[in-house]
């Protein structure tokens, strides 16, 4: 039998895009307590991503929102992790309030150790791939994208991961949108 590695990419992407997933899912968690949300994406689920990136670009201004768009579409897979807000009543005072009590139910400012707990989750995907020697970066404008599409319910902040197997990084040495 003979594979041909181009011809195997795909499945070897989704295969490894499962561990990276693992990997965000048994990164630590602030008081052992998960709120973390992650799924993968492929071919026209990413699309769908792109084109919320690019109307995102004309609702705020920002066009690297549109680099960024033409950046997953050439990812072959895009993990999105997202974090739901659950304070964590440590009455610590991070997300700006004095204690989670005068937080209250104020969704707009997350309990810090979610975030944190996001970012740790985030780190871990992305030496994952690196390690599985798959190019990727962690982007703020897709997740964003994705939030307001709505495909990690319940998440407040969410960000993106893109998975590229090629001959070049396409998620580096970028071309700005002016």
């Amino acid at each position: 039998m003979v594979i041909d590695e181009r011809e195997s990419r795909h499945d070897y992407i989704v295969d490894a895009a499962r561990q990276i997933m693992t990997a965000g899912r048994t990164a630590p968690k602030g008081k052992g307590i998960d709120n973390i949300e992650i799924v993968a994406l492929t071919q026209n689920s990413i699309l769908e991503v792109a084109g919320a990136l690019r109307v995102s670009a004309e609702e705020t201004g920002l066009k690297f929102f549109l680099r960024d768009a033409d950046n997953i579409e050439l990812a072959e897979a895009v993990i999105l992790v997202g974090s739901r807000t659950s304070p964590m009543g440590l009455n610590c005072g991070y997300c700006g309030y004095a204690t989670c009590i005068a937080k209250g139910g104020n969704a707009d400012a997350p309990c810090a150790l979610n975030s944190v707990d996001l970012g740790i989750a985030l780190g871990s995907m992305a030496a994952t791939a690196a390690e599985l020697h798959i190019d990727n970066r962690i982007m703020f404008s897709a997740g964003y994208a994705a939030r307001k599409l709505g495909l990690l319910p319940g998440c407040r902040s969410v960000f993106a991961l893109p998975l590229s197997i090629s001959s070049k990084n396409p998620f580096f040495d970028r071309q700005t949108n002016k």
